[in-house]
């Protein structure tokens, strides 16, 4: 199958990123990367935006306790439709993880990555944490470790860190200030102490810079994530942006703030309001001048199973696990094949992406403006999901020379059940509310009545390419709409661009 030409030129944009206004595309935002950097996390599903569609991860909860309080956790709440960091339905032992690890890996050959990242921090968890790791490391050598961290306790760690062969850390970092650290966290427990206000949030922003100063010394990659909280930290994160790359850090994932009441976090309950789709893209854009920026995190549970966007805990719970027989030599040999088959299918694209391009020839054809297209996929980089059944929406913005990813759109799936699509007013409206500024919908399949009340809200549906790549067809509805004067940029327009 012929792929598209996508164009890899880098946007321009003041500030940094891409504007609004359309700029193509980079669709290969790990490429400015150093080769022995990329060729560590090209096909890490948790960094890479290419990745994430065929490669799947796993995070085991071994880690219960935590060392600080933030105002948007709550790790003592859970149901089973709940997807945000944090969240577990089971606290497992090492050896309970080690197993469920290696009957996941050998049930889903696509799994590659194991990371621990909860519900508390695993670092203050040290000899849990390290205890899974060694096992792991030993047992199941063909899976990549990583480790999520708020960071108080990483500088002691770094050594155990690196002689357990963990290259990937991802340190959470929502501020470098600590009158606005005193804002996101109540108090740290430091040296057997609690320690509240700006003095905590001083010593923990004290230790985060100085771990990450201390992985990237030793050649340890460093992702750092932040979460963007309207009216206390949104601001500020491009200054936090400027110094994480300066300290060597290789990829930045600002996540929106879940504040919900029913969580029971502090922000939820006291009205903190959430950013919106458009407000985080253009948060993303502004830091984006900064270093590459992550836009296909799912802020997974902490005992997450699957591809990303996707839940298979359930089939792997302990009682589950107790009663599967594992030969882990033998899943290994058709784990490999499995991943030689998904690699060379990356490579090949990458090659015809970085194929030389030809200038298109000079014409009268008015000039276009870009759009928003939203997908709904179950992965594998598909149009491969009905309309009812999504329970998230992949945004992309298009233009006449390419795309770029945006992030994705969780949503509750309009049909529940081939009962319950009843109650698809409440639901459709809050779907709707969620796409906000996108003009099409592609999906495998539409409904009647969604497809009517999409309509009205100035969304395009489409379901004309069910099963074909995302990339062939978000091109093919652009040069549509586009042939048909649909997205004529007027000339004033054309002149500001």
């Amino acid at each position: 199958m012929e792929l598209p030409v996508i164009s890899n030129s880098a946007p321009e944009a003041s500030g940094g990123g891409c504007s609004s206004s359309g700029c193509g595309t980079a669709p290969d935002a790990l490429g400015h990367l150093p080769d022995h950097i990329r060729s560590k996390v090209q096909d890490h599903p948790c960094y890479s935006e290419e990745a994430h569609h065929y490669f799947a991860r796993m995070h085991v909860a071994v880690a219960p306790a935590c060392n600080i309080q933030c105002n948007y956790c709550n790790r003592k709440y859970d149901c089973s439709n709940e997807s945000r960091p944090g969240v577990v339905s089971e606290v497992m032992s090492p050896e309970q993880a080690v197993k469920k690890t290696l009957a996941v890996a050998a049930a889903i050959p696509q799994m590659t990555v194991l990371g621990i990242a909860g519900p508390g921090d695993p670092l203050a968890n040290p000899a849990r944490t390290f205890e899974t790791f060694r096992r792991l490391s030993e047992e199941a050598p063909d899976i990549k470790l990583c480790v999520s961290t708020n960071g108080l306790s990483l500088p002691q760690s770094v050594d155990e860190l690196a002689k357990h062969n963990i290259d990937h850390v991802t340190i959470t970092i929502n501020t470098v200030d600590p009158e606005i650290g005193a804002k996101i966290y109540p108090w740290i427990f430091w040296e057997n102490k609690r320690i509240f206000g700006v003095d905590g949030a001083k010593i923990l922003i004290e230790q985060q810079q100085k771990g990450l100063e201390m992985l990237t010394s030793r050649g340890i990659l460093v992702k750092v994530n932040s979460v963007m909280i309207p009216g206390v930290n949104d601001e500020h994160l491009k200054e936090v942006s400027k110094i994480v790359k300066a300290k060597g850090a290789f990829l930045h994932n600002v996540m929106p703030l879940i504040a919900e009441a029913e969580h029971g976090t502090y922000y939820g309950i006291m009205g903190q309001r959430e950013p919106t789709p458009l407000e985080l893209e253009a948060l993303q854009d502004s830091c984006s001048g900064d270093m590459s920026m992550m836009r296909h995190c799912r802020q997974c549970r902490a005992d997450a199973v699957g591809l990303l966007g996707e839940d298979r805990g359930e089939e792997f719970t302990l009682d589950k696990i107790d009663e599967m027989e594992v030969d882990y030599a033998t899943a290994m040999v058709e784990r490999a094949k499995v991943h030689q088959a998904i690699t060379s299918e990356l490579e090949m694209k990458r090659a015809l992406k970085a194929a030389p391009k030809f200038e298109a020839e000079a014409s009268d054809k008015p000039a276009t403006r870009p759009i928003r297209i939203a997908i709904a996929s179950k992965g594998g980089g598909v149009i491969n999901e009905h309309f009812g059944h999504a329970h998230e929406f992949l945004v992309y913005e298009v233009d006449s020379v390419g795309h770029r990813f945006l992030g994705h759109r969780k949503c509750t799936a309009y049909c529940m059940g081939d009962e319950s699509c009843g109650d698809g007013e409440t639901v459709l409206g809050q779907i709707i509310k969620s796409l906000e500024g996108v003009e099409v919908l592609l999906a495998s399949k539409i409904g009647f009545e969604p497809w009517a009340d999409l309509e009205k809200a100035g969304i395009q549906p489409n379901g004309e390419h069910a099963m074909e790549p995302i990339e062939e067809a978000i091109r093919a509805v652009y040069d549509e709409l586009a042939a048909a004067g649909k997205l004529d940029q007027p000339a004033t327009a054309k002149a500001a661009a």
